[in-house]
């Protein structure tokens, strides 16, 4: 009997143990995931609990009713992987055999690493809204916060869903404005990027959405430390942005006990092939969502995409074929815009987000690098999709691959990738 050991429930590692115990026959494999939490988080609504148009008890339902029959759950947090045994301990001494492993335990916010910013004021005028708990906490300061500066801040890159902070400062907007008090609130983008997004045509897009709101932007903002005191968030050439509120988004990390097993990076992430998701250092161990390296948007549909091709892959693998269904770097991400729209970005390695229609090409009904009704409503949709197809590993009627139909090509200009 073969063992396929996932570590990590949540949306890649659930969408694997799915797809593959369909296709890996129950008598030749043994196939088990290992999680610490009873709880799956549907991570894209900590975007939308601040501003009250989800509920807490709406993005999250209990682990194991994803957890398909044939597969074991393993409640416990995870010690170390030694690759050399094909063995994962566990911290309550548990020891999982494996011939094949894959990890999936996604990437974590970390205050912590930013001097400062989880001392003074954390958790209250020092907020963060990708965990459940920070999205819930700054919720509830929105409720009675009467105006001021708005900071909405990125430490660094790469973190989990790039449009997510400024999706956040879109919406701020509008939600001030709707309770008629946005000439109270001074809202300032703080990026270390060069300008609002990685991609040129869609980063001149966006910084323009962020001034025609009147939203000033602070490019190339590297953060040295966060003064809770005297709010302000200070850079290593010595700038300052003072902030009343500062809603900010942590060094992202993946997990700590890819470090303890010397199979991560710098910042935890397992250097992985970007076509096959195989790690480098061991054939029979993979990463996949935003555990690994590849140099991609760590984001749900990245997760999706790249989890079909590796679950095609896998299989081919171990019948002795070669792995060929490669995966290129696609990212397809709604962008909330606020006052009920939305835009639709898609993009891979190579190609930058262009104009155009998606999923059908000149008919949609999405539009790329436009704010539409209907690109909103497809991001709210997206919730009960994810409960009910992705998760369940349903095959999606969407290329995992990127395609180039559709898209104005020409708007690229000089700045094509």
């Amino acid at each position: 009997m073969k063992k396929l050991l996932v570590l990590g429930a949540g949306t890649a590692g659930t969408m694997v143990v799915n797809k593959l115990r369909a296709d890996l026959p129950v008598s030749e494999w043994d196939i088990t995931i290992v999680d610490q939490s009873d709880t799956h988080y549907y991570q894209p609504g900590y975007l939308f609990l601040p501003f009250g148009d989800y509920t807490p008890h709406e993005i999250h339902k209990p682990t194991e009713r994803f957890i398909p029959d044939g597969v074991t759950l393993v409640r416990g947090a995870i010690d170390r992987v030694d690759a050399d045994a094909n063995a994962v301990l566990l911290a309550d001494g548990t020891s999982l055999a494996y011939d094949y492993l894959v990890i999936a335990t996604g990437t974590t916010p970390r205050p912590d690493e930013t001097p400062g910013m989880d001392g003074p004021g954390f958790r209250d005028t020092i907020h963060e809204f990708y965990t459940f708990e920070g999205s819930c906490a700054l919720a509830d300061k929105l409720k009675t916060w009467n105006g001021g500066r708005l900071v909405v801040h990125v430490t660094e890159m790469p973190i989990k869903c790039p449009v997510a902070p400024l999706e956040f400062t879109f919406l701020a907007e509008a939600y001030f404005t709707d309770k008629g008090m946005r000439d109270a609130v001074e809202i300032t983008y703080v990026t270390p990027l060069e300008g609002a997004f990685t991609k040129p045509v869609a980063s001149r897009l966006l910084g323009g959405m962020l001034e025609e709101r009147k939203i000033h932007l602070e490019p190339d903002f590297m953060v040295e430390s966060v003064d809770g005191e005297a709010g302000a968030i200070v850079s290593y050439d010595e700038r300052e942005v003072p902030f009343d509120l500062l809603v900010t988004v942590p060094v992202n990390m993946g997990a700590d006990y890819v470090a303890r097993s010397g199979l991560g990076d710098d910042l935890n992430y397992v250097p992985v092939d970007p076509g096959t998701l195989q790690s480098k250092a061991h054939d029979n161990i993979f990463a996949v969502g935003d555990a690994s390296d590849i140099p991609a948007s760590k984001a749900g549909s990245v997760a999706h995409f790249s989890v079909e091709l590796f679950a095609k892959n896998f299989v081919a693998l171990v019948a002795g074929r070669p792995m060929t269904e490669l995966f290129d770097g696609h990212a397809n991400c709604f962008v909330e815009s606020g006052n009920g729209k939305a835009m639709l970005i898609d993009f891979n390695y190579e190609t930058q987000p262009l104009p155009g229609k998606y999923p059908v090409p000149g008919v949609g009904p999405f539009s790329l690098l436009k704010e539409t009704a209907a690109n909103h409503w497809g991001k709210l949709a997206f919730r009960w999709m994810y409960w009910n197809v992705l998760l369940p590993g349903r095959p999606i009627p969407l290329p995992a691959r990127m395609s180039m139909a559709g898209k104005n090509t020409d708007a690229a200009g000089s700045d094509a990738a």
